[in-house]
Order: C-alpha cells, then sequence, then structure tokens
C-alpha cells in the first residue's frame, strides 16, 4: 500500500510539474549530457523534475530566478545520479543561488578541535545537512573552461557528505571494494598533490590537492565533463568513479 502511495505521489508530481519541452530541448545541449540515450535523457527529465519538486531555489543579491534556471542547475545536479537515486539528496531542501561569485566568510573546527576562519571568494560551497550555494555565472558557463562544473563540483560533496562527512569516498555499492577504492584514489591523489607541488602543469585542477574530498568533487567534474581525458590520465580513478556512479561516459563519447 505504502509502494503504491508512493508511486500515485510520483506519477502525479511528473504529470503536474512537468518540465516544457522548449526549455528542455534548449538545455540538453551541456557538455555533461553528451551521449545520453533517448531512455537516459527520458529518465533524466524524471529525475529533475522530481528534484525541482523536492528541492526549493532562492536568488540572492536580488537575483530573479527563471524556470530555465531551474533547470539548469537541477539538470546537471541530477546526472551524477542519473542511475542512482534521489535518496543521494536527502535531508536537505535549499540551493541558494548568487548572481556571480561570493564570499565565504566563517569560522570552523577541525577535527582537533582547532579552530580555523575561512575568507575567500567561492563559486560555490555545499553543507553537510545544509543548503548548496553556487554562483549563477560558474553555473550557467559551462563552455569557457571545459572539464569545470560547479553544480557537478558541489553536489558531488552533497553525495560524499552523506558518508562518514567529506573525506573523498561516500558510500560505495555491495559490489564495490572499499580497500581498492582508498589505495586507487590515495595513489592518485598522493600524485597529483606531488605534481602540484613540483609546479607541473596538471591536467586537472590544481584545488584538487586541497584533500581528498576536493580531488573527489574534482575528479567527479571531468568525469562528466571530459571523460576520455580521465579515463587516459586517471584509468583508475575512472574505472571506480563509473562503477560509483554506474555510468561509463567515455563510451558515450565514442
Amino acid at each position: 500500500m505504502s509502494w503504491s502511495l508512493k508511486n500515485w505521489h510520483r506519477n502525479h508530481i511528473l504529470q503536474q510539474e512537468g518540465i516544457s519541452d522548449s526549455i528542455w530541448q534548449k538545455m540538453i545541449h551541456l557538455r555533461c549530457l553528451k551521449g545520453l540515450s533517448p531512455e537516459e535523457l527520458l529518465r533524466l527529465r524524471e529525475c529533475v523534475t522530481l528534484f525541482l519538486h523536492d528541492k526549493q531555489i532562492y536568488g540572492a543579491h536580488e537575483l530573479e530566478i527563471t524556470d530555465e534556471m531551474r533547470v539548469t542547475i537541477a539538470l546537471q545536479a541530477c546526472v551524477l545520479i542519473l542511475n542512482l537515486d534521489l535518496e543521494y539528496y536527502q535531508n536537505w531542501s535549499q540551493i541558494i543561488v548568487y548572481p556571480g561569485e561570493f564570499i565565504l566568510d566563517y569560522d570552523y573546527a577541525d577535527e582537533f578541535g582547532v579552530v580555523h576562519h575561512v575568507h575567500r571568494v567561492a563559486s560555490g560551497e555545499a553543507w553537510s545537512a545544509g543548503p548548496v550555494v553556487l554562483s549563477w555565472q560558474d553555473a550557467a558557463d559551462t563552455d569557457t573552461h571545459p572539464g569545470h562544473n560547479v553544480v557537478i563540483h558541489e553536489f558531488a560533496h552533497k553525495i560524499d557528505m552523506l558518508y562518514e562527512g567529506a573525506n573523498g569516498c561516500p558510500e560505495l555499492h555491495a559490489n564495490m571494494s572499499a580497500y581498492t577504492w582508498h589505495e586507487v584514489f590515495s595513489s592518485a591523489y598522493a600524485k597529483f598533490c606531488h605534481q602540484v607541488e613540483k609546479r607541473h602543469e596538471t591536467i586537472i585542477d590544481p584545488y584538487a590537492a586541497e584533500s581528498p574530498a576536493e580531488f573527489f568533487a574534482v575528479l567527479s567534474e571531468v568525469f562528466f565533463e571530459l571523460p576520455l581525458i580521465t579515463q587516459q590520465h586517471f584509468s583508475s580513478v575512472y574505472e571506480q568513479l563509473a562503477l560509483f556512479y554506474r555510468q561509463d561516459p567515455a563510451q558515450r563519447w565514442r
């Protein structure tokens, strides 16, 4: 009975709150959606509709949020969970969108109880059990800097935060090995940090060297945005991400 009620509620949302064809056709050109089959695009459209029913998107600094903006953000967020579940985005409800970059200014205590002060310019921020904060300028511009996607980055953090906090290891599926994930990501992260320390040119954003959590988020960006390059230069990491996200974007791009 409960399943039937839930299924009825889901179908009701899809029928009453569906995305207009004009907006949908305008949005599905995004790089991260390249190669998706008609069946996958249909499932993604349903996921986006349910996501937008569940989340409230607010504009900051008098930014007016349009339906097109809502779909643009939701599409990029939902491509990560296309073959997963909306429950990966549970226990929070708000997305706050600034016109452009914004200032982060706050204190936090690390695992040792030491208080740190943060004051920096950002294009995105994700809070555990709290909102996702985005720069609309960066969320809308996915073409200027290939491989950079602030929405995918912040929502990868959200997925990571569900399991033991943001540490670069989300809750893995039953068919995955935590040992293999740790070995693959630790090795790749250490090698990448060495490249950054030596000021070598890197394939991905050097910001990925900030922490294992940032490494996971940045690799999630390029997994969807530049899958062939990711597979070439981070082959073992790519394999783990393909297992976790249950997608193979490199295959779609060929």
